[in-house]
């Protein structure tokens, strides 16, 4: 299995309150497997404005998975990120899209399976959905989506592997550090500032195509959780990597939680304003990996509070390993 990032670097952006920009990252060889996006977000208050929309797979690099629900697309190589913003922008908002480009001699198709719940409409609550991949493939990544850009409070806060089982309450408990072969995958959308009956949270599942003889794969989970931020306009990072025997790194996920969200249901950070402004393939000191990068082995999570503290504020973060065994 090989494995190759791709970026094209920034897109400046929003330069406007309540609305959003798209870039693209694109596998120009191989299939997508995941992947991820970073944000600029500049100092002082107005950086509590930007926020990310959406991590999410495409089939053209703009068109988006969110009609109808199962497996909405085949083989797909582009990868979305999508930035949004709050009541505040400056000039220094930008996003960055990561695709994780990965060929194998094995896995030589994928789907992408969608799932998606209306809200959340209130304020300070989540809306939690997943998506699961078909029976008898291998969960590779995923990512998640909220619309409309217009409710500057709305976010995804959580985009994570897991199991469609009783042990994770089907979805509510993501997987924990170790675990092998998750598949599925929860997104969490978080309403920071009340209702709007059009609110949206999506999620999607990448997973190995029908007919594949996956018994010789391995995918295994490794996950971090730190504390923070906690003070008013800040930030935090968490990052995870791969083990010398664990395989290539395939994608990750991130969230900003009320902690414990691997042992305990998803519960939302200690303020309304909390947001992911990162979840991006690195090095072990979280720092973005450049395109073209074919040695990729660590996750990073990049999280913010907004104007007001978050008590008991956690920030989290998984890499996806796989293994496919040629």
């Amino acid at each position: 299995m090989g494995v190759t990032v791709k970026t094209p670097g920034a897109t400046a952006g929003p330069a406007s309150t309540f609305s959003e920009i798209t870039t693209n990252a694109h596998c120009t060889s191989g299939l997508l497997s995941g992947g991820g996006i970073n944000q600029a977000i500049g100092t002082g208050t107005s950086s509590n404005g930007n926020k990310i929309n959406g991590t999410s797979p495409s089939p053209d690099g703009s068109t988006e998975y969110t009609g109808s629900t199962g497996v909405v697309g085949t083989d797909v190589t582009y990868w979305l990120g999508i930035g949004g913003s709050g009541g505040a922008v400056n000039a220094d908002f930008s996003s960055t899209p990561y695709a994780l480009c990965f060929t194998s001699n094995l896995i030589n198709h994928t789907q992408v399976v969608m799932n998606k719940l209306a809200g959340p409409t209130t304020s300070g609550t989540v809306g939690l959905v997943t998506a699961t991949c078909p029976a008898n493939t291998r969960l590779l990544g995923g990512g998640a989506r909220i619309t409309p850009a217009s409710v500057g409070s709305l976010k995804p806060i959580a985009s994570f592997p897991t199991f469609n089982n009783s042990a994770h309450d089907y979805g509510q408990k993501a997987a924990a550090d170790g675990e092998t072969n998750p598949d599925s995958w929860t997104a969490v959308g978080w309403n920071g500032g009340g209702g709007n009956s059009n609110n949206t949270t999506y999620a999607y599942a990448i997973c190995s195509g029908n007919n594949i003889n996956i018994s010789g794969t391995t995918v295994k989970v490794r996950f971090s959780e730190v504390s923070g931020p906690t003070s008013a306009t800040s930030g935090q990072t968490a990052t995870v990597g791969c083990g010398g025997n664990d395989g290539k790194l395939v994608s990750g996920g991130a969230a900003i939680s009320g902690g414990s969200v691997t042992t305990t249901d998803f519960t939302g950070p200690g303020s309304a304003g909390d947001h992911l402004n990162g979840s991006y393939p690195s090095d072990s000191g979280g720092t973005p990996v450049t395109d073209g990068t074919t040695t990729a082995a660590y996750w990073t999570a990049s999280t913010h509070t907004g104007g007001t503290s978050s008590p008991s504020t956690s920030s989290d973060v998984w890499a996806l390993c796989a293994d496919d065994g040629v």
